[in-house]
């Protein structure tokens, strides 16, 4: 990246971080220059206030007690999670927009309880440059801790501020350290081929990183997951661990049991509506294109029909109560129905000829 491109995304990120955090999501540029010289920006709903998190410091990040010696850092887009030990630090994940503000927020914690600051252990979610890009600033001597696949997708990235993990697992790998344990487990490719759950039972905590997003629908085209199904089953999953507090790696809150009832409510009503709409009429898309020979044109017109009707009643009924609900429903809706049609052979119109 230029100089010029880094520093200016190093003074978007200061700017935002001083934002509060309800107002991130709802252009909150509104009334500023900046935004007027961008024609045609859409108006979103305002954010819930349920979804908001708390306030972040002058230097743009909130670090606060999950229960005991489990601590949690964010700067309003990212999550991570870190143990204080009798040895030293566990961290899990080093988001990149958090950066060198997760050694200031260890800093704080450690400086009133007495625990050593330094990282000893980086514990990676999975492979994704957006949640551990940070990890070079721990340097060359941290634990690096992580899914056997992530390790593979980490060496063949070859990116010098992800190094792979050292210590990998296959299924489930306790990490004990400084007399608090981590259970790590894998239950097969969702979000990413490598994506684990951390659990924290001692806590009542779970992590487990664009699965569950608390307050807020999940992030565009259902969280860019690259196995749908799984993904749909990894909220499951989730919800069947015992916890009580939820790290999901994005955005400004901790989550409660409710938050992920009412995702999977929202799913729920978005799986339903893409499966009625899945039979629309394509007559339309074919007369109009057709006689063109410009098969794709049919089909993207036709698709994203498909998604528009399928999304808009989800989209009005959690607007309001989901934070987002009306700016990412719709590519929400557009993976469902490729997914449906790709993993679920739910043709519609497309079905096998009689």
């Amino acid at each position: 990246m230029p100089h010029s491109a880094r520093a200016d995304r190093r003074t978007l990120l200061r700017a935002a971080a001083v934002l509060p955090v309800a107002a991130v999501g709802v252009g909150a540029l509104e009334g500023e220059s900046a935004a007027s010289e961008v024609p045609g920006l859409p108006d979103y709903a305002p954010v819930p206030s349920a979804a908001a998190g708390p306030k972040l410091n002058d230097a743009g990040y909130f670090v606060g007690r999950i229960d005991g010696h489990l601590h949690w850092v964010t700067d309003g887009f990212y999550q991570a999670m870190f143990l204080s030990t009798r040895d030293g630090v566990v961290l899990v994940d080093a988001p990149p927009t958090i950066g060198h503000n997760l050694l200031r927020a260890i800093a704080d914690v450690t400086r009133a309880n007495g625990r050593p600051a330094k990282v000893t252990h980086l514990v990676h979610s999975h492979s994704h440059a957006d949640h551990v890009g940070a990890s070079s600033i721990l340097g060359k001597d941290v634990v690096r801790i992580g899914h056997a696949e992530c390790r593979r997708l980490l060496l063949r990235d070859n990116d010098p501020n992800r190094p792979a993990p050292t210590v990998t697992f296959e299924d489930h790998y306790t990490l004990h350290v400084g007399g608090e344990r981590l259970e790590l487990a894998y239950h097969g490719p969702n979000h990413s081929p490598d994506n684990i759950f951390i659990h924290a039972p001692e806590h009542k905590t779970l992590m487990v990183v664009d699965i569950l997003y608390p307050g807020w629908v999940p992030f565009k085209n259902l969280a860019v997951s690259q196995d749908i199904p799984a993904w749909l089953r990894a909220q499951d999953i989730a919800m069947g661990y015992p916890w009580r507090t939820l790290v999901g790696g994005h955005l400004g809150r901790l989550g409660r049991r409710a938050d992920g009832d009412l995702q999977r409510a929202y799913m729920a009503d978005l799986e339903a509506s893409t499966r009625a709409s899945m039979h629309l009429d394509p007559t339309p898309y074919f007369e109009e294109y057709g006689a063109q020979g410009n098969s794709w044109a049919v089909f993207k017109t036709y698709l994203d029909a498909v998604a528009a009707q399928a999304a808009a009643p989800v989209a009005a009924k959690y607007t309001g109560v989901l934070a987002a609900a009306d700016v990412f429903t719709l590519d929400n809706a557009a993976t469902l129905v490729e997914s449906f049609r790709i993993d679920a052979g739910i043709l519609g119109p497309f079905s096998t000829r009689p």
